[in-house]
């Protein structure tokens, strides 16, 4: 009886956080681990159904770099990056396109479906959900000390976005799956990083909540712990003395960006905890760094 009453307090102690995130928006970035274990896919599926059926409007962008470079190697195309991005060339995109928008997002999909959700599968390149240009990175030059554009190839730089598809399927009690992609200024397909996409579109959507699911507990210090929350002056001074580096930069500019676009709060959280979406949503504690205006 002891632990069946136990059951009752979880529920309700995730009351107050279910009152204040009803009819809100939360979007969240799948990827890493939480997206190639079986186990952690059935829970992130099961955990977005719950948050539609509690009355919460989960919008998912999910990536896709690891099987992107699996179907490249069988294709026998090498991949090239410079900073984290990969150069995506004309011979690229098209299979950038077949596993993003295709093979994946299809499979969220179906998953979600399959536990009970009615969910969605879109790029942003339907609805005109996203246009963008061509990325153009500029470097100092050591040998010349000028700088000099890196040319990326197909890979996109977030110039608008505009939600109508996405608002249109939540009047409709749809759960939008969006496939990182844009149209670039010619049409064409461009390839574009997901945590970019999620942080534009929680913006455009002014999210209560962005949600960045990765392979790390969160933002640590140097002594590798967790630190559970920051706000945008410890983010700069943690950036400064070179605590912040690597891969969590650009999930940290995120997260400052979409801030300052009118969301709400951000979290950068764990993918491979089992239901860490619930537990960082309904719990005081929460599983990763909270990052606050």
């Amino acid at each position: 009886m002891e632990r069946i009453i136990q059951k009752a307090e979880i529920l309700l102690e995730a009351l107050p956080f279910i009152k204040s995130f009803f009819d809100k928006t939360i979007v969240i970035k799948y990827g890493g681990n939480a997206m190639v274990s079986t186990d952690l896919q059935d829970d992130f599926a099961r955990d977005v159904v719950l948050m539609k059926y509690i009355g919460i409007n989960p919008v998912i962008v999910h990536g896709g770099g690891p099987q992107i470079g699996e179907t490249l190697e069988t294709f026998g195309i090498k991949s090239e990056f410079i900073d984290g991005q990969r150069v995506t060339s004309k011979e690229m995109i098209d299979v950038v396109e077949m596993v993003l928008g295709g093979k994946i997002n299809k499979q969220i999909v179906s998953l979600i479906n399959r536990h009970g959700g009615s969910a969605v599968g879109i790029t942003g390149k339907d609805g005109d959900l996203i246009k963008a240009k061509k990325y153009r990175k500029v470097k100092n030059c050591p040998e010349t000390n000028r700088p000099e554009i890196i040319d990326l190839g197909l890979v996109g730089d977030i110039q608008e976005v505009n939600p109508k598809i996405l608002e249109a399927l939540d009047r409709n009690e749809f759960i939008p799956v969006i496939a990182p992609t844009g149209r670039g200024e010619e049409g064409e397909t461009l390839n574009i990083n997901a945590d970019f996409v999620a942080s534009k579109i929680a913006a455009a959507l002014k999210a209560e909540k962005l949600i960045l699911m990765t392979n790390t507990e969160g933002v640590q210090d140097k002594k590798r712990k967790l630190i559970p929350e920051l706000n945008r002056k410890k983010v700069q001074t943690l950036i400064r003395n070179g605590t912040i580096i690597d891969g969590m930069l650009p999930k940290v500019q995120c997260c400052l960006d979409a801030l300052k676009e009118g969301v709400r709060k951000t979290h950068i959280i764990d993918g491979r905890i089992k239901h860490s979406l619930l537990l960082e949503i309904f719990t005081k504690e929460g599983v990763g760094t909270q990052i606050i205006q």
